[in-house]
């Protein structure tokens, strides 16, 4: 197959940049030749992370509309106009063969333009509950590759594959777990428990870790925790040879081999992620999430007896008591850890990459 240009557009968060990194080292893996840009949105996180993973990106001036009163949205106009102005500037010179979007400010105006352009348009949404963007995007899309059945309530059905979400290929390989400690200085020997509250951090999460470390010390654990740039200054001082704390951790693959109990986040790419490590899970859902769906996501997994969750208006009165009880069943452990692997869409990555190649 001939060489192709490809534009990338995911952002804002983790859930909708992990994503989009794994379509481009698919595609970069399998068409060696090709050319990828991202396109993101200035002044976020894909700025950053983006180039960091060997990636070329551009940044449209694009924020969200405000639910509540803002003066930012009296810019929002002014902003949706500029980035569909260089979103046609970035199409034009450019010229991709297809636009992949995986949510985020800025996939709205790229693919918008890119439709208009006639150029071939490819959705991938994480959720069980889709944004604005993508359900008004997808009346003219080509493809949506979609991690949850039932997505017809929003979505033309004759344009959904049910593909599962791509996570990155590292994480589906096997890490030495003592290898993976000693990388963090922390006991190969211990079992360790990790934390991450998504890639900004959570605040509820790391309350709760920092006043609960001597209760989780005693349970025998040592602590990898993830607290997000926004709160390490706040909690970096709780370091110790059993506390190792991190604003942010790109060797995700450590983080996971390093672990023998994971507390996390219920994003989508997250969940994604986490069945596919396949560790023992507790699941702390943000409620401020469109339509509550982390915790939907997350009361799918407790169906399928694969996680624990604690909603966070619980964790005062929950939290000791079903810690305890879940690191000290090793029977129940390793059943939940075959259902998590049970979930895992390990080949979601390679699903997406063919029906990209059905539009070229």
């Amino acid at each position: 197959m001939k060489p192709f240009k490809l534009i990338i557009s995911g952002g804002g968060t983790g859930g909708h940049i992990y994503p989009a990194l794994a379509i481009a080292m698919g595609i970069k893996e399998h068409f060696t030749e090709s050319s990828i840009l991202f396109v993101g949105a200035k002044g976020k996180m894909e700025m950053e992370k983006v180039p960091k993973a060997g990636f070329s990106i551009e940044g449209l001036w694009i924020s969200g509309f405000q639910r509540s009163l803002s003066l930012q949205n009296l810019l929002f106009p002014f902003k949706l106009i500029s980035s569909l102005w260089n979103a046609f500037r970035i199409l034009k010179r450019f010229k991709p063969d297809v636009v992949v979007g995986t949510g985020g400010f800025a996939s709205g105006p790229l693919l918008q333009v890119a439709q208009w352009l006639r150029v071939p348009t490819l959705i991938q949404e994480q959720n069980s509950y889709p944004g604005i963007t993508n359900r008004i995007l997808s009346k003219k899309v080509d493809r949506i590759c979609v991690a949850y059945k039932g997505l017809e309530r929003f979505f033309p059905k004759s344009k959904i594959q049910l593909t599962g979400n791509p996570v990155r290929a590292s994480l589906t390989q096997s890490h030495s777990s003592e290898k993976a400690k000693t990388f963090f200085n922390l006991d190969p020997k211990r079992k360790t428990l990790a934390v991450i509250g998504g890639s900004l951090g959570a605040k509820r999460i790391n309350e709760l870790i920092h006043s609960e470390l001597d209760f989780i010390r005693d349970q025998g654990l040592q602590v990898l925790w993830q607290c997000g740039s926004l709160y390490y200054d706040t909690y970096k001082s709780s370091q110790s040879n059993e506390v190792v704390i991190r604003p942010f951790i790109y060797e995700m693959e450590n983080f996971y081999a390093a672990a023998d109990f994971i507390i996390s986040r219920a994003g989508a790419g997250s969940i994604s992620e986490l069945c596919c490590v396949g560790k023992p899970l507790l699941l702390i859902p943000s409620p401020n999430v469109t339509a509550n769906h982390q915790f939907h996501n997350a009361a799918a997994l407790v169906e399928e007896d694969a996680a624990l969750l604690i909603e966070e208006n619980e964790l005062d009165e929950k939290f000791k008591t079903q810690f305890s009880d879940w690191v000290s069943k090793t029977v129940q452990q390793q059943k939940m850890q075959a259902n998590l692997k049970a979930l895992a869409k390990p080949e979601a990555t390679q699903t997406i990459l063919n029906e990209i190649q059905q539009l070229l």
